[in-house]
């Protein structure tokens, strides 16, 4: 079980940082946002990846919602 959590950490926490890197890019500016985005970016990146079983079990809980309505 601790292989599948490191695993789902490291997707998450890779595909976060990538994400909210180019938000603060196209948020702030190339200048700003590449030099100092990334800062942020790794903390959200390690929280986010920290709690992925949570952000997949919404989803399969809004999932099923959808499909039962």
């Amino acid at each position: 079980m601790d292989d599948v959590y490191s695993i789902g950490f490291c997707i998450t926490a890779v595909l976060t940082f990538i994400i909210s890197w180019l938000y603060c890019i196209a948020t702030y500016g190339f200048l700003m946002g590449g030099a100092i985005g990334w800062i942020p970016s790794i903390i959200l990146a390690v929280i986010i990846g920290a709690v992925w079983p949570l952000l997949v079990l919404g989803i399969v809980i809004i999932v099923i919602m959808l499909i039962a309505a």
